[in-house]
């Protein structure tokens, strides 16, 4: 205890230490990381402004576009005198127009002498020449089509704000210059909507010509000519681009991003100043420290107590270990007594029945008749034992179920007669079945158990009298929904056991699935009935619901997955049916219990195989790879020492000797974990029957490889 002590405060000693380098350490850590992170999250809401304001402006222009192509619908068939004849109402037609759209101060019809014929502003059009307008002049030559010109101040006598214009030619059937169709455009417009959005501080937009010319702008400056970006040239794609630059207006320094608007000569800007972006990263490592330096003097503080306190929690952590392990033996001596009031009971009496047909059968004289009845009450018995063997693996989910495609209507209707039995005949069965094949992928003989197990907890609740019902039906979902990913494709099975018993108090629902858990009497049960129908659910992918009021019954539920039906049903084979015969057939027998071993070379013997017994895999594969063509098939145990059966089993397909591997297991835990891996399993206790044809499943047709001898099952 010294020695600990000794080193916690030395360790203590050298977390004060890191106590304050640590920090330093990650603040400048923090620092660079969120230099980097501030700086994304500004690129990310530049990108995000440029989308709006692109957007924006591309509506505009489209808007204003076909202004112009109405404007022009309107004019195309009349010559400049018709349009002069009809000033007044093409006058009121343009204004209307322009009213309409809050972006368009005027629309205006040219001659081709640069004159009015119309506008939306004053009627009738003054005589004045705008011959020297860029917007006009920029047709005169060719036809360019949409044209975007530089802000303008109105010319008197028409007022208004300033402007810049998009105008096109007018047509004409022979190609020739006939005049000019413009509208005028507010900054204003853009500027007041780069205002509403720009509410960050060191927000900045604007709207720019490829020359450079800026045309709106926020924040407001002088609008006037500039050289274009060298990112942004005039023939660049309809990409963002996003830039560092000082502006040559304000001389501020900002992160910019360009995107141009497909179709026109025009693209627009989104960005912050680099200030802004520089005092929110200066604002988060603000908050860290003012975070960081309190918890770093907590710190430091907490340890120094921590050191002075340590002696005294390692002589309050020895107390807590000693009553820990107390616990834990109590614990440990209380399963031990569950156990032995319990399952012990049931072994004892089935050993007794074994014992006492042992005794029998060595009676001299004995009929056949009675021999015959003392071995299958011998049979009977192991059977029986297995059961209980298999209950308790189940629920402990140690025991690989051997899952098959089955009709549970179908299993449930043949279990009746047994179940009437087992009940009695004061308890009248009920069964409904639904008139659809309802199938399941799970182990049949663990249901059938199941079942009964479920039965036999009915009928002790009603004491030998009442009603018991069983219903099998499909349903969609569990009680309580799966989520979408674990429901099966077909819904679920459930499989109701109902009964008219005393039912069940609700202090106890929620142990009734225990391990050992009962309330007969010493000796009347293992309480293991429904624990292992809930480790049948569980490991079947289902799930077991009871709902129970006292006085009036209980309601066992059992759900299992539904799947389709199997496209090749076969029968399933009967346990009882005569062995097969193994002339020809040469088996190679692993098993660490020499009396196991020697009971399946003796009884393979007398079927005619030919038996070679081994008791550990690396001698079976010093065998195999010695003489190989020697066996057929090996047969082998699971669990043995250094290299189990499936790690044999593994090696021999792994060094292609082609030899077909059988294997058998009991306690399965090794299987439970990783399955069988394609090998055929054969579960103890097995009986010669069995194991003949699954030998001879694996093996069709000898391949004659031992020689004509007789059988010597010796132990090598």
């Amino acid at each position: 205890m010294q020695t600990a002590q000794r080193k916690s405060l030395t360790m203590l000693r050298w977390m004060m230490v890191a106590s304050l380098a640590l920090p330093i350490a990650f603040f400048l850590i923090a620092a660079y990381v969120s230099s980097g992170t501030t700086s994304e999250e500004a690129d990310r809401e530049i990108r995000r402004s440029l989308d709006v304001v692109h957007e924006h402006a591309l509506k505009v222009f489209e808007t204003i576009e076909r202004s112009l192509s109405e404007i022009d619908e309107i004019v195309r068939d009349l010559s400049d005198a018709d349009i002069k004849t009809r000033e007044q109402a093409l006058h009121a037609r343009l204004r209307q127009l322009s009213d309409s759209l809050p972006q368009m101060k005027s629309a205006w019809v040219f001659d081709a002498n640069g004159r009015p014929l119309v506008n939306s502003l004053i009627y009738p059009a003054p005589d004045v020449s705008f011959l020297d307008r860029d917007y006009f002049s920029a047709h005169v030559k060719d036809s360019i089509g949409t044209f975007i010109g530089a802000p303008l101040t109105p010319r008197s006598p028409y007022p208004g704000a300033a402007f810049f214009s998009v105008s096109r030619r007018r047509p004409s059937d022979d190609g020739s210059f006939t005049g000019v169709i413009q509208a005028s455009v507010l900054p204003d417009y853009f500027e007041h909507f780069y205002a509403r959005i720009g509410r960050a501080q060191g927000s900045y937009f604007a709207l720019k010509r490829f020359d450079g010319l800026t045309l709106a702008r926020f924040p407001a400056a002088e609008r006037s000519a500039g050289p274009a970006p060298n990112d942004i040239p005039a023939g660049a794609a309809d990409t963002e681009q996003l830039v560092t630059e000082t502006s040559p207006i304000d001389g501020v320094e900002r992160r910019v991003g360009y995107q141009r608007l497909p179709g026109y000569p025009v693209y627009v800007a989104a960005g912050l100043e680099t200030a802004t972006i520089r005092n929110r990263w200066f604002a988060t490592m603000s908050r860290h420290l003012i975070f960081g330096i309190p918890a770093t003097a907590l710190l430091v503080v907490f340890l120094t107590l921590a050191r002075r306190r340590t002696e005294r929690f390692y002589i309050e952590a020895a107390r807590r270990l000693e009553a820990e392990d107390a616990l834990k033996h109590g614990q440990r001596m209380e399963a031990l007594g569950q156990l032995t009031g319990g399952v012990a009971h049931d072994f004892n009496n089935l050993l007794t029945v074994i014992r006492a047909s042992a005794d029998l059968l060595r009676r001299p004289n004995l009929p056949e008749e009675r021999r015959q009845r003392y071995i299958d009450a011998i049979s009977d018995t192991v059977a029986r034992a297995s059961k209980l063997t298999s209950q308790l693996l189940a629920f402990a989910r140690r025991q690989t179920l051997k899952p098959e495609v089955f009709d549970i209507g179908r299993s449930v209707v043949t279990l009746r007669d047994m179940t009437k039995t087992l009940v009695g005949s004061r308890i009248e069965i009920a069964i409904s079945v639904p008139d659809e094949p309802c199938y399941v992928n799970a182990d049949a003989g663990q249901f059938e158990t199941a079942l009964i197990n479920m039965a036999v907890n009915a009928r002790d609740a009603m004491v030998g009298q009442g009603v018991l019902s069983i219903t099998v039906a499909p349903t969609p979902d569990l009680p309580t929904p799966a989520s979408p990913q674990d429901r099966p494709p077909l819904g679920y099975v459930a499989i109701a056991v109902q009964d008219t018993g005393v039912g069940i108090p609700q202090d106890q629902v929620g142990r009734i699935f225990e391990p050992f858990f009962t309330t007969k009497t010493i000796g009347q049960g293992t309480g293991l009935g429904l624990s292992q129908v809930f480790g049948f659910a569980k490991q079947s992918g289902g799930e077991i619901g009871v709902v129970s009021e006292v006085g009036k019954g209980a309601t066992f539920t059992l759900y299992l997955p539904r799947v389709a039906p199997a496209q090749d049903q076969r029968s399933e084979t009967d346990g009882h049916a005569a062995p097969i015969s193994g002339r020809g057939m040469s088996v190679l027998v692993v098993e660490d219990n020499i009396e196991v071993g020697r009971s399946a070379t003796e009884a393979l013997a007398e079927l005619g195989y030919l038996t070679t017994l081994v008791d550990n895999a690396r001698d079976a594969l010093e065998e195999l790879i010695g003489g190989a063509s020697q066996f057929d098939v090996v047969f082998t145990d699971v669990v043995m020492p250094g290299m189990t059966g499936l790690e044999l089993a593994e090696e021999i397909r792994r060094l292609e000797l082609n030899i077909p591997v059988v294997l058998a297991s009991g306690y399965s835990h090794v299987l439970a974990q990783q399955g069988t891996n394609g090998f055929e399993l054969l579960r103890k206790p097995y009986s010669i029957e069995e194991l003949s044809r699954v030998l001879h499943k694996v093996v069709p047709v000898p391949l004659h490889r031992a020689p004509p001898v007789a059988p010597n099952p010796e132990l090598r």
